[in-house]
């Protein structure tokens, strides 16, 4: 087994708890490999400091696996996958539709799998894990007895670790649309053409946290995709949502969703650009009890972050600006690069432009099948902080 000898002082993110090790982080690599083994990690002074996969077409080198000396083969992830499982059932209350493991913070670099239905859904983000793709999915079948499991990686990050893009059924044939319930309510999901794996699952939790303010109230609803927190607002007893998207194939599926529920009289969906809908609402002076921003990714990564907070402050501006006092702001950012301390400021910034106070009611993540872990930030990605206007 190849050995990673990492510089002098660049050992102590991963001693506290740190997956990645980068290129500029290593004074030497000693022992032949192919990409995708799995290698010892040392400090600068010999002394082992876990196991990991390798690939030097990556930016990041080394995805660690373990800190522990132990063999790392089909037992070691029939073991992670046994307890991402067991920590998903003990935790939700319903394991109908959830993310089985969420890559690093279930200690398995690189693999996403989402459950929908009897279904499951597979990403493998990283050459390393990509290599055990067929032990995984015979150990997945093994462990949950799905009817089926899809694959979906057909993503551009794959690209940086030198893999292809591909998707598929790699177990079983099924219609890839599906129906869930999500607290409640019936939503279609197309594991093969929806977003990511099909469906946002992370805001599970915060949809349903919407429901007593949108209570009696006139609801907006930006960045709405397939209508999650429009209708969890519609099912809370709200008197009036407006949910907005550019996608006209997200609306489509959202007005399927209402439907199927029963919310179609209090629910209206609009096609347009958040930014210039926001905008044009603000001149006719609409008034709302209740918005929503739940926008994509506005900073992908580090370089986009500037961009990201004109964008966040000004949507945020104007969805102050069409909110009376004792009105609720919900507003969420998915970009890591826009932590939580930098996202708050810049709604803070926003207020002061629109001259309105703010109090902070609720300050949520990610849902829990999403874990959160110490001494890995990048896992922290879900911020959605619930405000009223005083």
């Amino acid at each position: 087994m190849a050995v990673v000898q990492l510089a002098r002082g660049r050992h102590r993110r991963v001693q506290e708890g740190h997956p990645w090790i980068f290129q500029g982080e290593v004074e030497e690599v000693r022992g032949e490999f192919a990409p995708g083994d799995i290698v010892t990690v040392v400090d600068f002074r010999g002394r082992f400091l876990g196991k990991g996969y390798i690939n030097p077409a990556s930016q990041i080198l080394v995805r660690m696996l373990t800190d522990r000396d132990e063999p790392v083969d089909r037992d070691f992830f029939r073991r992670r996958l046994e307890r991402a499982w067991a920590y998903r059932q003990r935790l939700l209350p319903d394991t109908g539709a959830c993310r089985v493991v969420f890559g690093e913070a279930d200690f398995l670099p690189g693999l996403i799998v989402d459950k929908f239905s009897d279904v499951l859904v597979v990403q493998t983000l990283a050459l390393g894990i990509d290599r055990w793709l067929p032990d995984i999915v015979e150990i997945l079948d093994n462990l949950l007895h799905p009817r089926g499991i899809y694959e979906r990686n057909d993503v551009p990050v794959r690209r940086l670790e030198g893999l292809t893009e591909r998707k598929g059924y790699l177990r079983g044939e099924f219609d890839p649309r599906l129906t869930i319930v999500e607290n409640g309510l019936e939503i279609a999901v197309d594991v093969a053409e929806g977003q990511k794996t099909g469906y946002f699952l992370d805001q599970r939790e915060n949809r349903r946290a919407v429901r007593p303010y949108a209570k009696g109230g006139r609801v907006l609803d930006c960045f709405c995709n397939v209508g999650g927190f429009a209708l969890n607002a519609a099912a809370g007893g709200a008197r009036e949502v407006i949910a907005v998207d550019s996608s006209e194939e997200a609306l489509e599926a959202a007005r399927l969703n209402a439907e199927r529920n029963g919310l179609s009289d209090r629910v209206r969906f609009q096609a347009g650009n958040a930014f210039d809908v926001l905008r044009q609402m603000e001149a006719n002076q609409e008034r709302f009890d209740v918005i929503v921003l739940d926008p994509p990714a506005f900073a992908k990564n580090k370089a986009a972050l500037e961009g990201a907070v004109r964008g966040y402050k000004e949507i945020n501006l104007r969805a102050m600006r069409m909110l009376p006092e004792g009105g609720f702001l919900v507003t969420c950012s998915c970009s890591y690069h826009m932590t939580p301390d930098i996202f708050k400021a810049v709604v803070a910034d926003a207020a002061r432009d629109s001259h309105r106070r703010l109090r902070l009611v609720e300050e949520r993540a990610q849902a829990v099948d999403h874990p959160i872990v110490v001494g890995y930030p990048e896992s922290h990605y879900l911020k959605c902080l619930i405000y009223e206007l005083i």
